[in-house]
């Protein structure tokens, strides 16, 4: 692909500091309620997807590692793949007849374990992990109501600020729609892509995967300066 996506990458790594220091802030705030630590791999079995733009950069992290490595992971980015792809269609068949919110809660309740999870439960990537990795242990506001981590000690029913987790949704897809802008992409369901990590591992993000045309040449014109996010928490 002749884009180059450095500009864009740029942008998406402020943003995960934006929403790394969100978490270290509540974590201060309440250290007793938010327990993660080293070894907790709880959010790391869960069904969630990424927005194209980290899905391109945790790729762009992976095919940098050695080709042994990344054959191995390839192989468990296959089968959890195929998982999730069962259980999507098992939630999109269940969605005309169960109440939304209780479709939220079943494919929260489903374990699917990330490829990137080594046999010690550590993340091959962990330095580049999406951003629902990041944020999550702490108290989030999804829809106007607030969701937490099973582990944590944040008690059902009492009040904490929760970070509005849609707002950096939106800033991710806008990011996203920019890079598609710039790689000239005719595909528009792209603008609104999300797809697992596993996917994001196996996907070669080439001018033919996007349906662009090569000749635009490497310039990312709609990098720019992205708006700050601040924080809601």
């Amino acid at each position: 692909m002749n884009l180059d996506l450095s500009q864009f990458f740029t942008e998406y790594e402020s943003l995960v500091t934006q929403v790394d220091a969100v978490f270290r802030k509540v974590s201060d705030n309440f250290a007793s309620e938010v327990r993660c630590k080293e070894g907790c791999s709880d959010c790391c079995h869960a069904l969630f997807d990424v927005t194209l733009i980290e899905a391109m950069y945790i790729n762009s992290k992976f095919s940098e590692l050695d080709e042994i490595r990344r054959n191995e992971i390839l192989i468990e980015a296959d089968k959890a793949d195929r998982k999730a792809y069962l259980l999507k269609k098992k939630v999109s068949k269940e969605a005309s007849e169960v109440d939304h919110s209780e479709i939220l809660l079943r494919t929260a309740k489903e374990r699917l374990r990330c490829p990137l999870l080594d046999s010690t439960d550590k993340c091959a990537l962990y330095a580049y992990r999406p951003i629902t990795c990041r944020i999550y242990g702490i108290p989030l506001d999804i829809g106007g109501k607030s969701h937490t981590c099973g582990l944590s000690g944040f008690e059902p029913g009492k009040s904490y600020p929760a970070v509005k987790l849609e707002r950096i949704q939106d800033m991710l897809l806008a990011l996203s729609n920019r890079v598609l802008d710039a790689v000239g992409s005719k595909y528009a369901d792209f603008r609104l892509m999300y797809v697992p990590v596993s996917t994001a591992l196996m996907t070669v993000y080439s001018d033919e995967f996007f349906g662009s045309d090569a000749s635009r040449g490497d310039s990312p014109a709609g990098a720019g300066s992205a708006e700050s996010g601040g924080e809601d928490a």
